[in-house]
């Protein structure tokens, strides 16, 4: 790609969609279908909505809501604006999602109050508003006394110059951040990866490239808004290519076929579980699946007969797996679509364009093919930093610009990455990255929990699943059934563990440390 392309920002993409496509269908929601001048139109709506509310550049406002075209408009404003977009975890508890909106600061919340029954207003007021959040405005459901409804917002928006919010645009720079997209580390505290504007579209450009999204394709976009895979792989992605948007708010099978046949779904991205769980549906002969071509998955170990059978027993010809982190702008090696089916099932393919991964020893030294190390990230692509938290970005990114993954890795003869391990312990659920140091904070905070120690064990269905080895307090019995509902109820659906095993103690090193791959072996061997 050219640098001019490479120097966007992404409302400079909204703009040139609206030049480049018009007319052509940029969004389907429902009953709500809008061009890709409408959606621009609607974009800039929202902007003027953001400046009537006093919202200045560089503000964060947080999104927490569902995959929908008021998500898109809204962020897509909230950009526009100058303003920086802070996601929020769909499945996070009003706990979680009070720490991710105070650390980043954020002015503003748009939000739902219906979304599976649950009412994201009274989770957050019952964890605490945090003291920075000014205004909250409602997408979607009932609107409580001190919110605003999304059309009174919007109306409010009005009588704003739209010279203000072209002024607002035409100032930013790529090297503006555009989004703070938080993801836990090892030591349970989610940090705030700053994501640019420019990374995010020079990217994504190249990754429409390699995966072949054109104008015209109808991109089913299962993967949340709040993700780098439904964000930058979904939303700004096809803004650059002139793919339709067609937003998908919770993954269930007949849903999603259903929607793949009524829209003529091209493109459907997605954790292997997801196309798993299409291939075994006892329904699949229900629904014409016949446009189906583009996929992209990862985030989870991909079976090679499950690349076959997407082939064979659905209609993709173009199956592409890739590696990445929120740091790295969600993104740093990728298969190719002319790999054979083998590469792109057991790798996560090569390196992007202008982006160096190297694996190395304790040491710092790089290592051959076939000698497995820690994957280190340099590049355009890296996050500008955890926000408000310097010690962790040094931590993070060395003094030579290399990201430490934290993942362990091998490069093979051919140059592709295969992640063969993680050093900080991370174990995937269904494609969402689950922290055990998290999950054990909260657990210890039960009253008939003394010690707890939680790995990933594998499951047909998601990839892996947390495990909880629990040591119970002086004088308490652990109830397995009931710790297991108390977690539900604690923390995201994803990081609750699947099953607890009571022990009378943990294995332990000289230090003290939980010895996990002890209790790997340990669940492994079903003992």
């Amino acid at each position: 790609m050219g640098e001019e392309q490479g120097a966007l920002t992404i409302p400079e993409v909204v703009e040139r969609a609206a030049a480049r496509f018009g007319n052509a269908e940029g969004m389907v929601d429902g009953d709500r279908r809008m061009s890709f001048a409408e959606l621009a139109e609607a974009a800039d709506a929202a902007a003027r909505a953001f400046v009537a509310a006093g919202i200045e550049p560089g503000d964060r406002v947080a999104l927490w809501a569902p995959n929908s075209a008021d998500w898109v408009v809204a962020a897509l404003g909230a950009f526009r604006a100058g303003a920086v977009v802070v996601t929020v975890n769909t499945r996070f508890k009003g706990q979680e999602a009070a720490h991710v909106i105070g650390t980043a600061g954020a002015r503003m919340l748009l939000t739902v109050t219906d979304f599976l029954d649950t009412d994201y207003i009274a989770l957050l007021a019952g964890a605490g508003v945090p003291d920075c959040l000014e205004r909250t405005v409602v997408l979607a459901g009932p609107v409580p006394p001190g919110a605003t409804g999304w059309d009174d917002f919007l109306a409010a928006g009005a009588g704003i110059d739209p010279a203000e919010t072209a002024a607002r645009a035409a100032a930013l720079v790529p090297d503006d951040v555009s989004t703070i997209i938080f993801t836990s580390g090892t030591t349970g505290k989610p940090k705030g990866a700053m994501l640019r504007h420019g990374a995010s579209v020079r990217a994504f450009t190249d990754w429409c490239g390699v995966v072949g999204l054109q104008e015209g394709d109808r991109y089913l976009i299962v993967n949340p808004f709040f993700h780098t895979f439904g964000l930058n792989a979904g939303i700004v992605a096809c803004l650059i290519s002139g793919a339709t948007i067609v937003p998908h708010p919770v993954f269930d099978v007949p849903s999603v076929m259903r929607r793949v046949d009524q829209e003529r779904i091209t493109m459907l991205p997605g954790a292997p579980a997801i196309y798993q769980t299409i291939l075994d549906h006892p329904d699949l002969a229900d629904y014409d699946l016949s446009t189906l071509r583009l996929a992209v998955t990862g985030a989870a170990t991909v079976p090679v007969e499950m690349i076959r059978r997407m082939r064979s027993e659905l209609t993709f010809r173009t199956i592409v797996t890739g590696y990445g982190l929120t740091e790295s702008t969600g993104i740093a090696t990728m298969c190719r679509h002319t790999d054979d089916p083998e590469t792109i099932a057991r790798t996560a393919g090569r390196p992007i364009p202008d982006v160096a991964v190297r694996v190395v020893d304790g040491d710092g030294k790089e290592l051959p093919a076939g000698e497995p190390g820690e994957v280190l990230v340099r590049g355009y692509n890296l996050m500008a930093g955890y926000f408000g938290d310097p010690g962790a970005t040094a931590e993070a990114i060395d003094a030579g610009g290399w990201l430490h993954t934290g993942d362990v890795g091998v490069f093979d003869e051919g140059g592709n990455l295969t992640i063969t391990d993680r050093i900080k312990d991370m174990f995937v659920v269904g494609g969402f990255n689950a922290y055990p140091a998290e999950i054990e904070n909260v657990m210890m905070t039960h009253p008939t929990v003394g010690q707890v120690a939680v790995i990933g064990v594998p499951d047909a269905r998601l990839g892996e699943v947390g495990r909880a080895y629990v040591v119970p307090r002086a004088g308490a019995t652990v109830d397995e059934a009931e710790l297991l509902a108390w977690c539900r109820e604690a923390m995201a659906n994803y990081k609750a563990p699947r099953s607890v095993a009571v022990v009378d103690a943990l294995p332990l090193n000289a230090t003290g440390k939980v010895l996990k791959y002890v209790l790997r072996s340990q669940a492994a061997a079903g003992t």
